[in-house]
């Protein structure tokens, strides 16, 4: 693993040399006018942003003790130092600290991994519909006189359909989860034997996370939830946005434009590399911007690492604190709920 890792690292260091070479006259980036955004950006809205995604949190942990109550009834302030423990271990390392989250909350209240596993993956579906439910609604609706508006308007369309695949997909799976599980299996076995396990495990994980909501209304309150915590995210995008206030094009942005904006975001965060990917983030959040909404490029870079800040990187604060007081190593905890998913999919 280590291997590959160092492996990974020279791969990147060499293509982004490369670029720098290839590209470094063809580049016009004035470095006075990224720095001029960044002294004059409103530190107002920037806290309001990283207010909004801290609360973000608290939802997390308040939905995540909803999935566990029939099992066993967690107050959501103790999976609140998980919840950022987890998100500063993602920061940090990438996605490969994705399961460190359900390893620290099935340790914090003894249960298996197995079904926090499942709660996590019952998590990132209605992350999924709800954030397509709010781009879809946004977009939809965005005035005619907008540059771009069939491309809103058809990105709103995509994302509508998606929260419908997502919704009848999960009405299937809450029914007959196990037989979903084995066609997709024998379908995609021919292809490729370890790709059919991992979504058919997927799918069992996702079934068994379904049958934790064991009412209607907890169903209610997740998606009431989900769709909040959504919805704070979008306003944090717009507060950043907002925070560059000589750029006329990013302080005028409104609630439904930035949906493409958070669309790349999440797109750009989707295959996040230890720091490096922080770089990556930027670049694509600031060519979202230039591309969508004709900032300069300067102010759109200067967005997008304040945009990264706010989303994403502030948490590592709160998340090392966290981690001093209940005597967790980043490293160590990701590393063992690695091993704890792999020894758990070995014996499955």
């Amino acid at each position: 693993m280590k291997k590959r890792g160092g492996a990974l690292w020279v791969g990147v260091v060499v293509v982004l040399a490369i670029i720098v070479i290839v590209f470094r006259d063809r580049i016009h980036f004035d470095w006075g006018a990224f720095w001029q955004q960044l002294r004059h950006a409103s530190v107002g809205h920037i806290v309001a942003g990283i207010a909004l995604i801290y609360a973000t949190y608290w939802l997390r942990a308040v939905r995540w003790s909803v999935f566990v109550s029939p099992t066993k009834k967690v107050p959501a302030k103790s999976l609140l130092g998980p919840q950022f423990i987890g998100f500063t271990a993602v920061a940090v390392f990438g996605r490969l600290a994705d399961l460190t989250r359900p390893y620290l909350v099935a340790r914090r209240i003894s249960l298996p991994l197995s079904s926090q596993v499942a709660v996590y993956t019952i998590e990132r579906m209605f992350d999924l519909g709800a954030a397509a439910l709010i781009f879809s609604s946004a977009l939809a609706f965005t005035p005619k006189d907008l540059p771009h508006h069939e491309v809103f308007v058809r990105a709103g369309v995509v994302s509508l359909a998606l929260t419908l695949a997502i919704a009848v997909f999960a009405a299937v799976v809450r029914v007959a989860g196990g037989a979903v599980a084995r066609f997709a299996e024998v379908a995609l076995r021919p292809l490729s034997k370890p790709v059919a396990e991992s979504i058919a495990e997927k799918i069992t994980g996702f079934r068994d996370g379904l049958n934790a909501l064991s009412s209607v209304r907890e169903f209610l309150v997740v998606a009431a939830i989900s769709l909040a915590m959504w919805g704070m995210i979008g306003s944090a995008y717009v507060q950043t946005a907002h925070a560059f206030v000589e750029t006329p094009e990013l302080a005028g942005l409104t609630f439904s434009r930035t949906m493409l904006l958070m669309a790349a975001s999440i797109g750009g965060s989707a295959l996040q590399l230890p720091i490096v990917g922080w770089f990556t983030q930027i670049a694509v959040t600031a060519t979202a911007m230039h591309a969508f909404y004709g900032a300069p490029i300067e102010a759109a870079t200067a967005c997008g690492a304040i945009l990264l800040v706010v989303t994403f990187i502030c948490i590592i604060p709160a998340g090392l604190v966290c981690a001093r007081l209940e005597h967790v190593s980043l490293k160590r905890v990701t590393e063992e709920s690695e091993a704890a998913a792999g020894e758990q999919s070995l014996a499955q």
